[in-house]
């Protein structure tokens, strides 16, 4: 059995995209989620999984985030965009943050069973207009930016540790052990770290870390 994830915020366009997969016995949705964070969660709960559908336009973590989360965390698993749109700069962040491939939701069953079979056989498969676009893009790819590099966040080396310490799910007196500082000082260098990288939790900033090669 190929077993897929359904990611995407709108309930409807969820039950559609499970529509369309309903004709194929050898395919079974394991799961679905309704935007970046919630597929994070379940994925640590259960990540046999073969291949993930997943939308672009999400809250709280959208689909780029999220592709790049799980290629860095479950690199064994496939990943297809399914979006309503062909934004260019979509399309380029998608392939770098590791997508391996990108469909519109306008695809029909049929196209889309082979395509998943196709992917999880290591091909890499684009609707032709997206395809079109990929190519242009990446003959002047120099539109786009690319990821800030560690100078442009400022970071002082002993926050790049404590956060290194971070992504190994280390709690905060454990750090501080590590590094031979209090608990306080931890909490005052996490606390300028998410400042910098404008996040919010350890998730994003681990993620965002990541992103940019500070870790």
């Amino acid at each position: 059995m190929i077993k897929v994830v359904i990611v995407d915020d709108n309930t409807f366009l969820q039950k559609a995209v499970m529509d369309k997969l309903s004709f194929f016995e050898d395919i079974v949705v394991k799961f679905k989620a309704n935007n970046g964070e919630d597929l994070v969660s379940k994925l640590a709960k259960n990540h046999n999984i073969n291949l993930i559908l997943m939308d672009i336009e999400m809250p709280k973590m959208n689909g780029i985030e999220a592709a790049y989360y799980v290629k860095t965390t479950y690199p064994q698993i496939k990943i297809i965009m399914l979006t309503v749109f062909d934004n260019d700069e979509n399309i380029f962040k998608s392939i770098k943050a590791g997508a391996d491939g990108y469909l519109l939701k306008e695809v029909n069953p049929e196209d889309l069973y082979k395509a998943i079979v196709d992917t999880l056989n290591g091909g890499a498969v684009m609707t032709p207009t997206i395809a079109l676009k990929t190519l242009k893009l990446f003959r002047d790819s120099s539109t786009f930016t690319d990821v800030p590099s560690t100078e442009d966040y400022k970071l002082t080396p002993r926050e790049i540790e404590v956060l290194e310490q971070l992504s190994r799910g280390l709690k905060y007196h454990a750090i501080a052990e590590n590094l031979f500082l209090s608990k306080g000082t931890i909490r005052k260098h996490i606390d300028n770290i998410y400042a910098k990288l404008q996040v919010h939790n350890k998730l994003e900033a681990i993620r965002k870390a990541k992103g940019s090669n500070l870790i």
